[in-house]
């Protein structure tokens, strides 16, 4: 089996602005059935959105809905490229407890693989 991180990310994954409200991605992430988004300003990755982050936004301030996503963002994803092993990439994601990682092909966004996709493909080990 070849364990290329690109066999087992998800794949064009869904972004966000980071000029959109906390309220828009909240709403995007639960009608998607989703739990991160890559952040774009201006066309670059600035960072990742979790919908733990909103949670933590939530509880912290009443008017979280008018922040903005970059307000709300982890900056500076953990980010690898497409042909990394994906048992390297766990073991890092474990080490850090990072819940998500940006898969890219050069400095182009293809890919997310998160700690479900993880599960998913510990699942199907026999």
């Amino acid at each position: 089996m070849d364990y290329y991180i690109v066999n087992f990310m998800t794949k064009s994954p869904r972004t966000v602005s980071a000029y959109q409200k906390l309220n828009f991605a909240e709403t995007m992430m639960e009608d998607l059935k989703i739990r991160h988004l890559p952040v774009l300003k201006d066309e670059e990755i600035i960072g990742i959105l979790s919908l733990r982050d909103i949670r933590l936004v939530q509880g912290i301030d009443r008017d979280y809905k008018d922040l903005t996503v970059e307000e709300a963002c982890v900056e500076d994803p953990f980010m690898v490229q497409l042909d990394e092993d994906v048992r390297e990439v766990s073991k890092t994601m474990l080490k850090k407890k990072i819940g998500s990682v940006l898969v890219m092909n050069k400095d182009k966004l293809v890919g997310i693989f998160t700690s479900i996709d993880a599960l998913t493909l510990i699942s199907k080990l026999e």
